[in-house]
């Protein structure tokens, strides 16, 4: 069908672009996702450096790539979360600032903002990104959870993104939060309730992984159709769950790679997402934009990993059929 194949940089963030790029267009994609943290896409200096935007695409475009979406999960995550000192570690030392909390959902909500205008002059029209949640530790409703609790983390959600998504509105650019564990969306119901308290604006859309769905017990496909004017970008992602008895799906506090885990994310292919009826449902919305890798695999060699990510999706990905495959036994053509 001719989707663009990119992936996704933020889990090659150690490595520099110059070394990166060339990398992945040996492994056959056609671009990069960039992240927003190491040296691959600046947010600072895309907004203060008239030049940075244009000489970022000639350094893509030197090694025969183009660049679809920037993505500002990590940052994005502090506008809503709940601060404490790991997010320390997952923001710039301008957004931590001096660690007091409201502060730093509010610089973090102004550095989205900026990275709406820095897609802009990038000539990207999507940013996939996180919303952080202050609920999202209110899971389990033990010590009981009042209803009125949630109501209010949705109503501070839509007060803190709404501006936001002005930005983005006046950018052209459109938001897509990756649905996903510990975001103000995790699952359908979640996804629908947060479009809902925003009233189900344009600028605020999906990117979607089937990988955060799977091991909830979501249905990824019925994701798809449920919300298919709001898919602005696709991760291809795999994860397998292998409950044997031991451990759920809450994972018993043990790391991703751990054998005793109940799931976790695997390598293109290795895992149980049915990436088959995926295809045939992105063809069904009409979803014609990139199919971008985010390689996740703590039993794999990365580089291994991604270039056969790479053949797996131009592989598994096809065009709809433009006939009807029985129309041949019409009687008007014979």
């Amino acid at each position: 069908m001719g989707r663009p194949v990119t992936i996704f940089t933020g889990q090659w963030a150690d490595l520099k672009l110059d070394e990166l790029a060339p990398m992945m267009k040996g492994f056959g994609y056609d671009g990069l996702e960039l992240a927003c943290w190491g040296d691959h896409f600046d947010v600072d200096l895309a907004i203060k450096e008239s030049d940075y935007c244009e000489e970022k695409k000639e350094q893509l475009a030197k090694y025969g790539l183009q660049c679809w979406a920037i993505s500002n999960h990590i940052r994005s995550q502090a506008v809503c979360d709940v601060i404490d000192e790991r997010h320390k570690s997952v923001v710039t030392d301008a957004i931590w600032g001096d660690g007091n909390p409201a502060g730093v959902n509010k610089r973090a909500a102004e550095y989205v903002k900026n990275t709406a205008r820095a897609a802009r002059k990038m000539g990207v029209g999507v940013v996939n990104g996180f919303t952080g949640s202050s609920i999202w530790y209110y899971l389990y409703s033990f010590p009981p959870v009042p209803q009125s609790w949630i109501d209010d983390g949705f109503k501070l959600f839509a007060e803190r993104w709404n501006p936001i998504m002005d930005v983005f509105g006046e950018c052209g650019v459109k938001f897509a939060l990756e649905v996903h564990p510990t975001e103000i969306a995790f699952d359908l119901y979640s996804a629908e309730r947060a479009l809902d308290e925003i009233k189900w604006r344009e600028e605020f859309g999906f990117n979607f992984d089937p990988s955060h769905l799977l091991w909830q017990g979501v249905d990824p496909v019925k994701f798809l159709y449920k919300f298919k004017d709001r898919i602005y970008h696709v991760h291809m992602k795999d994860a397998i769950v292998t409950l044997d008895g031991s451990s759920g799906i809450l994972a018993s506090h043990l790391n991703f790679g751990d054998y005793r885990r109940g799931w976790d994310f695997r390598s293109l292919g290795h895992g149980a997402v049915n990436f088959e009826e995926i295809i045939r449902a992105l063809n069904d919305i009409g979803y014609t934009g990139p199919l971008s890798v985010e390689w996740e695999d703590s039993g794999m060699d990365r580089k291994h990993g991604a270039r056969e990510a790479c053949d797996f999706v131009r592989k598994c990905d096809f065009a709809p059929s433009n006939i009807a495959f029985d129309g041949a036994f019409d009687k008007s053509n014979q």
